[in-house]
């Protein structure tokens, strides 16, 4: 018997909607907690010999190059998933990304083993962005699969409340730990304390993605035997077009998170204008928050609407339009303006990624989707969030206004928008095509009748 996604029991959806949310949230507990202290010691602790700014520029490279290897991760984990199932990759990336986050806690720093270690460092950061690549391609299409008729923006958003409450853990730690340990305690020990936490969050993570079902939608294209034997190669000679217009409608989004939650306006506010680290990350922590609620109603709005596109359109105008106030309220050096400034940005950059799951799936076809998927969100990763700090790092001190990254920031969201308008929002089409059958066909099926 054919398993289609129309029989599914909501039950079911609603579990691995959850399985999903709790999966991408460790693995992203992971990722930004690397941002954030890569923002606040790791210049010290492990480029220090090149300079403060020079240091603070390769600390952020670091952040930036994980992402060279996230298209990597999904062409890896987008085959496997074409071919194998998105359930094991969801497992392996999270286990991969898991073991490179406890070891970078367990790293010797430059004053211990001089070169070595920010050989090691960064080595390790590559193997946390190739599972990031494969990662997010298997949660998101396990909740969007689940999914029942009409809801797919607000299942595929469990995996997307992952990002923002995972930097929601990893800023909440830091400021824990920061307020414990002080400046120079932090510096000597205190940053390890979050890097070393994932190991515990890893084993939770594991258990509860090992306890969900396969895709119905992968079940019935394996029983059908419809799956595509080179899913790239026939992505890439195919879609290649539509992947890189997807790439585009991420870029932006992308940038603002990890100009905002992702290291950059933390190192401003706290190098530049010396505000107190503690402080500052509990802004961060509590934009995160913001963003978590504006993700799940991007893709409740999404539904709503009937379109993904327009719920992207309106968050990518209110970034256009707040990029400019964003830093001059963090330029007042008051705590609450910050955390005024941060809490608004986070509504555009919400809006923006709730619906992305299901916009994701529904624009590619099933035997190539988590290739298309996990290729386009790396892609766009690289584009967007990359080098998005070193970038702004770089237009700040070159220019000495800050205005320049605002600049940089809206002409993303522009970009991002003219794909979104090159593409057709196929919201609602089915996620198995059922091909019509040939001429000659259709007149037997009549004459049989």
């Amino acid at each position: 018997m054919s398993v289609t996604t129309g029989v599914r029991p909501r039950r079911e959806g609603r579990r691995v909607a959850i399985a999903t949310m709790v999966g991408t949230t460790i693995e992203w507990y992971d990722f930004f907690i690397y941002a954030n202290t890569a923002a606040l010691v790791f210049a010290q602790l492990f480029f220090e010999p090149l300079g403060a700014q020079a240091a603070l520029l390769l600390s952020f490279a670091t952040v930036g190059i994980s992402f060279l290897f996230r298209p990597l991760g999904a062409i890896v984990a987008g085959h496997l998933g074409d071919r194998v199932g998105r359930r094991a990759m969801l497992v392996a990336t999270l286990v991969m990304m898991g073991a490179a986050t406890t070891l970078i806690g367990l790293l010797p720093t430059y004053e211990q083993a001089g070169i070595l270690a920010p050989i090691l460092l960064v080595l390790l950061r590559v193997l946390q962005g190739f599972s990031a690549g494969g990662e997010w391609g298997g949660a998101a299409l396990m909740a969007v699969e689940h999914a029942p008729d009409g809801k797919r923006g607000l299942y595929g958003s469990a995996p997307q409340l992952g990002v923002p409450i995972g930097m929601l853990l990893a800023s909440g730690v830091l400021a824990i730990t920061t307020a414990a340990f002080g400046v120079d305690g932090f510096l000597e020990i205190g940053w390890r304390i979050p890097f070393l936490i994932g190991v515990v969050l890893l084993v939770v993570g594991f258990i509860i993605r090992r306890s969900v079902e396969e895709s119905p939608v992968f079940l019935e294209l394996r029983e059908n035997k419809a799956r595509a034997k080179m899913p790239l190669l026939e992505l890439l000679r195919k879609h290649w077009w539509l992947v890189l217009l997807a790439a585009l409608t991420f870029a932006g989004n992308n940038a603002a998170g990890y100009m905002s939650t992702g290291g950059y306006v933390l190192s401003y506010a706290t190098n530049v204008h010396e505000m107190d680290r503690t402080a500052v990350l509990w802004c961060v922590t509590a934009a995160s928050a913001v963003w978590a609620v504006t993700t799940l109603f991007g893709g409740w709005l999404s539904d709503r609407w009937k379109s993904r596109r327009n719920v992207y359109l309106v968050g990518y105008g209110l970034q256009i339009l707040w990029a400019f106030p964003l830093f001059l309220l963090v330029d007042t050096q008051i705590v609450a303006m910050v955390l005024i400034s941060l809490c608004a940005w986070m509504l555009s950059t919400g809006l923006t990624y709730g619906p992305q799951a299901a916009y994701f799936a529904e624009i590619f076809p099933s035997h190539l989707r988590y290739s298309g998927v996990s290729l386009s969100y790396a892609l766009g990763a690289i584009l967007g969030g990359a080098f998005a700090p070193t970038i702004a790092t770089w237009l700040q001190q070159s220019t000495g206004w800050i205005g320049s990254v605002s600049i940089y920031l809206a002409v993303m969201a522009a970009i991002s928008i003219v794909a979104l308008l090159i593409i057709k929002d196929r919201w609602g089409r089915p996620l198995i095509e059922r091909e019509e059958p040939e001429p000659a066909a259709k007149a037997e099926a009549v004459s049989a009748r």
